[in-house]
């Protein structure tokens, strides 16, 4: 696919390079300079800046379908990333339509400088549509977005960056996307007119292991009466058991959960032999499939959006829920002591497991709505009833 700016006759800034050697021109914005990555679309119409900083999407560039992208601004507080130490590691965004000036009470800055600020490559003008429907016809490419603002571009360099990019599969990133430390959690969720909350002392003690946690997922734990340690992702068995928590949590985070698992799998598979009440969300989910003898697969082009119906085998319901992911568990994959609980509507891919003999179970799909509906916030209280089950037992 090639196409010249279809939006205007203004010459390029910005180009977007597939490795199949497609040079698509638009505008540029946000920082100047290139990067390359995986090329993925988000169908969700709210919550850009949730999904501009949530570390699942290291190594992405992002595309959205919805093309009025920027109009209320950005703010301190919509902000998913933990780890402020380093950025999302998202390396770009493209989107149809330029940015316009924010016009909502809570905008503290422009999209275009916030992009600037957080040193991420945008491009404007595009056919979100033409692009999307060549993703899911070829599934993701790899790709190069560039903006520089004379127009100037080694478009033969462009075009070897993008070909010679490796891709997702067999990447580790959620040590980068981590915390380095332990830290304790203690903020609640947003409520209008006050803001954030302070959690008061918990019922459960919760140990979240970070491979790129997003911050409303601690929030809810927090809500649903947990004292959260966050700990790193390289945290060892003897790590996590030695807070002697009533629950763990294993989070979201990018990359491929096989390459991730290569020291992640052991740990949660003692944390499981223990006996400890699990929760996995997205990577989390992915992995603690691993750890218990199933598989794990590339998708065609992921799901990416706040708007997929997912099936509750347990309770008989549909939800719809906020996605991102471009793995997932292959369902046949799975031993006899493993059920499938959710399952996708629209491929009938694997969402959701529970072990049957022990309090631990995942899902694929993202509860903490940041961006996206709260039809699946009961799941953080069906952990809390896993972990009053265990005390009640002890």
């Amino acid at each position: 696919m090639t196409t010249a700016d279809a939006w205007s006759e203004t010459p390029a800034t910005a180009l977007l390079v597939l490795s199949d050697g497609s040079v698509i021109e638009g505008q540029g914005l946000g920082a100047t300079g290139q990067a390359v990555g995986e090329i993925c679309f988000n169908t969700a119409m709210t919550g850009y800046q949730e999904i501009l900083t949530d570390p699942s999407y290291s190594g992405q560039i992002i595309t959205f379908t919805f093309p009025h992208i920027g109009n209320v601004g950005t703010n301190d507080e919509d902000i998913e990333t933990v780890n402020m130490a380093a950025d999302s590691g998202i390396r770009g965004v493209v989107l149809a339509a330029a940015i316009t000036d924010p016009a909502n009470y809570r905008a503290a800055k422009h999209l275009d400088a916030w992009l600037k600020s957080r040193n991420l490559i945008g491009i404007s003008g595009i056919d979100t549509r033409a692009l999307t429907a060549l993703i899911r016809e070829k599934g993701v490419p790899n790709g190069v977005i560039a903006h520089s603002p004379d127009g100037k571009f080694d478009v033969d360099a462009l075009k070897t960056a993008a070909r010679n990019w490796p891709g997702l599969v067999g990447m580790d990133l959620a040590k980068d996307a981590s915390t380095t430390q332990s830290h304790q959690w203690h903020q609640t969720t947003w409520k209008w007119d006050e803001g954030y909350g302070e959690a008061k002392a918990g019922k459960f003690k919760v140990v979240a292991i970070d491979y790129g946690i997003k911050r409303n997922i601690l929030r809810l734990l927090a809500d649903a009466g947990c004292e959260v340690t966050v700990l790193p992702a390289t945290a060892t068995a003897d790590d996590v058991l030695a807070q002697a928590p009533d629950g763990v949590f294993l989070s979201n985070g990018p990359g491929d959960p096989a390459a991730t698992g290569d020291y992640a799998v052991p740990m949660i598979r003692k944390i499981v032999d223990a006996g400890v009440p699990t929760f996995g969300i997205c990577l989390g989910h992915q992995m603690l499939a691993l750890a218990l003898g199933g598989k794990t697969l590339k998708m065609h082009q992921g799901h990416h959006g706040a708007n997929h119906p997912v099936f509750d085998h347990t309770t008989g319901k549909v939800e719809i829920t906020s996605m991102n992911h471009g793995f997932a568990v292959d369902a046949d994959s799975l031993p006899d002591n493993v059920q499938q609980t959710h399952v996708s509507l629209f491929d009938g891919s694997n969402c959701g497991l529970a072990m049957k003999d022990k309090p631990v179970f995942s899902v694929q799909y993202h509860p903490e709505a940041s961006p996206g509906p709260r039809d699946s916030h009961y799941l953080f209280k069906r952990f809390t009833d896993l972990m009053e089950s265990a005390k009640s037992a002890a």
